[in-house]
């Protein structure tokens, strides 16, 4: 077990991306409208192995019954379940006009509900959004189909008709156990009505059980966190995703309810993110990158180990690298050499899909340097290794002339033991897995000439 120093992670305390995609979403720009979105998926219809490429979906749900004083999703916050009834509509029609444009029947591999909170839906609901989907794609047996749960949403009934809908993966936002900390961020949820649902999902038989954690909440303490880390062990989710609380109230209105002086200072966080690595791996989970951990047996653990790990806006996946459609109020997709995303508001939204255009407002057009890049990030993401020959053979580039700068960059990390060099690539050691954002920074050209790095979460 590969044991982290604690001076590595009080150096790398430093705010950067999590290169979800390459360039990062604050990169795109309103330049790229509708049109230009229309225009790739018209490049997909006509491409020559368009059947045989997968898609991956993702839908935002954004309503919520109560505000979590952390959050800095997209959401609405109402007590109106009407509310659903309408954007269910306006999906459906953002939906018809993804099929005006590919064609019925895309082979979808991956299926994510994301919000907001997708379980403020009814199960009538769920069921409407999941006949509209089957009806325009084929969602593929053995696909990735999950769901995120607010355990106070949910109950037995709930977990049973979420299988029946198709769903074969949950994730439980639990963030942590302690009773004051989540009175500090108002989300109360005991550890032991999580516990009972995680019970009822294993009868039901889910294929995987995520559990979500944040640390660097109001009032926790190494002491209180160490004891949520010991009940989650005992619960045994498939997967966890541990996220460093990044507390920017002049982004994100619903974090100025927090009170500043009760956040852990960064000793503390650093001590917390020691204690997790440590309880973790003493537990017997794989250590996947960024913030992800799973179970040896578990599809994410397995693809890491055979060298099939991906990422994208959802974060680590086992699905083979693939284009994704985004629907709902601010959800991001990529077609192609492409990112998109729609508008922000339910307003602009409703509005676009009024007027009968797909509610694309920003995006980006990648480049073939931003392309060479993103290929070397993801390399290191994944597979925590670069080999410059692929990375040459694919983009006709000199890699060693080429990314000369970001090579000298390097050594330093090397000195400090995150990766190692040599003349035929980059390879991330075991300790640098758990910095790979740091080795991935180095190639990233926009932010190395971007003075201005607070509004990315902490590395840790």
């Amino acid at each position: 077990m590969t044991t982290v120093l604690p001076d590595l992670l009080q150096r790398f305390d430093i705010p950067g991306p999590r290169y979800t995609s390459y360039p990062t979403a604050d990169r795109f720009v309103e330049a790229f409208t509708a049109a230009d979105y229309g225009q790739a998926l018209a490049q997909r219809r006509a491409g020559p192995s368009v059947l045989a490429l997968p898609l991956s979906l993702y839908v935002h749900i954004p309503f919520c019954e109560s505000l979590c004083y952390y959050c800095a999703c997209n959401k609405i916050i109402t007590k109106h379940h009407n509310r659903a009834t309408s954007y269910l509509r306006y999906l459906g029609r953002e939906i018809d006009l993804h099929t005006d444009q590919l064609g019925r029947g895309q082979t979808v591999t991956q299926l994510h509900l994301g919000g907001g909170t997708p379980t403020f839906l009814s199960d009538d609901e769920l069921k409407e959004l999941m006949d509209m989907l089957r009806r325009s794609f084929t969602l593929v047996p053995g696909g990735e189909y999950s769901i995120e749960i607010d355990p106070r949403t949910v109950d037995a009934t709930r977990l049973r008709n979420l299988a029946d809908l198709g769903f074969n993966r949950l994730s439980f936002g639990v963030q942590d156990f302690d009773p004051d900390v989540q009175k500090a961020v108002h989300r109360v949820q005991p550890f032991e009505q999580v516990s009972e649902l995680m019970a009822q999902s294993r009868e039901v038989g889910f294929d995987s059980i995520n559990v979500d954690l944040i640390y660097g909440l109001p009032r926790q303490t190494p002491e209180s966190f160490a004891r949520t880390l010991a009940q989650v062990v005992q619960l045994k989710p498939d997967r966890i995703a541990l996220y460093a609380y990044a507390h920017l109230p002049e982004r994100f209105k619903p974090q100025r309810r927090i009170v500043t002086a009760d956040l852990p200072g960064a000793a503390a966080k650093v001590a917390m993110l020691s204690q997790s690595l440590a309880a973790f791996m003493a537990a017997g989970y794989v250590y996947i990158g960024m913030d992800h951990f799973a179970l040896p047996n578990d599809a994410l653990a397995v693809a890491k180990r055979q060298g099939r790990l991906h990422r994208n806006f959802q974060g680590y996946s086992t699905q083979p690298d693939c284009d994704l459609i985004g629907l709902g109020v601010s959800a991001i997709g990529r077609i192609g050499a492409t990112y998109s995303q729609n508008a922000k508001t339910m307003e602009e939204y409703c509005d676009h899909l009024d007027q009968g255009r797909l509610p694309v407002v920003r995006g980006l057009a990648l480049n073939r340097d931003d392309l060479a890049r993103r290929a070397v990030i993801m390399a290191l993401m994944c597979q925590g290794q670069v080999l410059f020959e692929s990375i040459e053979l694919a983009w006709l580039l000199d890699f060693r002339s080429y990314f000369a700068a970001e090579l000298e960059q390097l050594r330093g990390l090397a000195d400090a033991g995150l990766v190692l060099l040599d003349e035929s690539g980059i390879q991330v050691t075991a300790q640098g897995w758990f910095f790979v954002r740091a080795v991935a920074m180095v190639f990233d050209r926009y932010l190395q000439a971007d003075r201005n790095r607070a509004r990315f979460s902490r590395i840790i």
